[in-house]
């Protein structure tokens, strides 16, 4: 049996045309099932192999510091600039943060869609950040290593979800999503390679975790 070819977007998305059948030696009333089990299985596919979000992999814990994480671009909630999108110049946005814990050796940043429609999509990891380092300016190059201050600290940037190094910014097929920026102060560096994924990221962080802050910004298509 052989399905039409599809488009895929961006995220990774199939989207599903109901309005062709398939090829059916019976005939084409044979060739398409009912409503019902077209959504069922729409519903099975989409499930498959979808991605948790980062609340639902680290532990939960109410005593944890607070970091405040703000960025001069968009307001906490509010619509990030289409520059800092895919439909733009897809460059990092600034960010500043405050109540990073003495204690801290290393800073952690992911950055994820928790809207995209195969599971949370990763749009940017940024880790072994000096404890001292207190933001980013907008457009960190998009290289394994970067340097993050005036004094030349550097910082490791993993790979994203559109397989590349660095940031990707908002590019949602369609409707309103969700990008949450999450940045973890650490007891230790992380040691890991460019190659890291926010899921490398986030097994690595457990059990390291002082105090974590996160910001929200929305982007619509």
């Amino acid at each position: 049996m052989r399905w039409p070819r599809k488009a895929r977007d961006e995220t990774g998305e199939v989207p599903f045309d109901g309005r062709r059948g398939l090829r059916h030696p019976k005939g084409v009333a044979a060739a398409r099932p009912p409503l019902i089990g077209l959504l069922a299985l729409f519903a099975a596919l989409s499930s498959c192999g979808r991605r948790p979000p980062t609340e639902s992999i680290l532990p939960e814990e109410p005593n944890m510091n607070t970091i405040r994480l703000q960025s001069p671009a968009f307001a906490d909630g509010g619509a990030i600039p289409k520059v800092h999108t895919c439909d733009g110049e897809d460059v990092s946005p600034p960010l500043e943060w405050s109540g990073v814990p003495d204690a801290a050796k290393s800073l952690a940043l992911v950055v994820e869609d928790p809207d995209a429609p195969r599971g949370t999509w990763t749009h940017w990891v940024i880790f072994d950040v000096p404890a001292g380092v207190r933001g980013f300016g907008e457009g960190v190059p998009a290289h394994e290593r970067v340097t993050v201050a005036a004094g030349g600290e550097t910082a490791l940037q993993g790979r994203n979800d559109f397989k590349k190094t660095g940031y990707g910014g908002p590019c949602p097929p369609s409707g309103t999503h969700r990008y949450i920026f999450r940045l973890f102060a650490l007891d230790a560096e992380l040691g890991l390679g460019p190659e890291a994924t926010r899921q490398d990221v986030l097994r690595s962080i457990k059990g390291h975790i002082l105090a974590e802050g996160e910001l929200t910004g929305r982007y619509s298509r």
